[in-house]
């Protein structure tokens, strides 16, 4: 089945709250619905540069903005939906076969992405002619 923007979801993660500063974990399967086997971060990112800009083939990634804030675009060949993150215990899921690009970076945001699969070359589409050409 082909995955549209509307497979992608904004998930509310856990909080335990504590005056002293609050924690929020992330388990695979139970708050994000795959095992994560990458995890990275984006960072110092410069004022209207933009990340992203590719489609997985295979793998899914929640992007969770653990500080600042950014805009995710999402595109599924036909449909496109942006989408802000800016709390640190909301991710959003985005399943293969979605174009995906993080723009309009705060200053000092940071992107945190967990990957349901390792780093793999030909899992990314870069070329967004071969994303379409894809989604047929």
């Amino acid at each position: 089945m082909k995955k549209t923007v509307f497979d992608c979801s904004i998930i509310e993660l856990p909080r335990i709250l504590n005056r002293s500063g609050n924690i929020t974990a992330i388990e695979n399967n139970i708050e994000i619905p795959f095992d994560t086997k990458r995890i990275f971060y984006l960072y110092d990112i410069p004022g209207g540069e933009s990340r992203g800009s590719h489609a997985h083939k295979d793998c899914h990634q929640f992007l969770v903005a653990a500080s600042g804030s950014f805009e995710v675009q999402l595109d599924d060949g036909r449909v496109k939906k942006t989408v802000m993150l800016n709390q640190p215990y909301r991710g959003l899921h985005i399943p293969p076969g979605i174009w995906a690009s993080e723009v309009n970076f705060s200053s000092g945001a940071i992107c945190l992405v967990l990957a349901s699969h390792k780093y793999n070359e030909s899992d990314y589409i870069r070329d967004y002619n071969e994303f379409l050409k894809f989604k047929k």
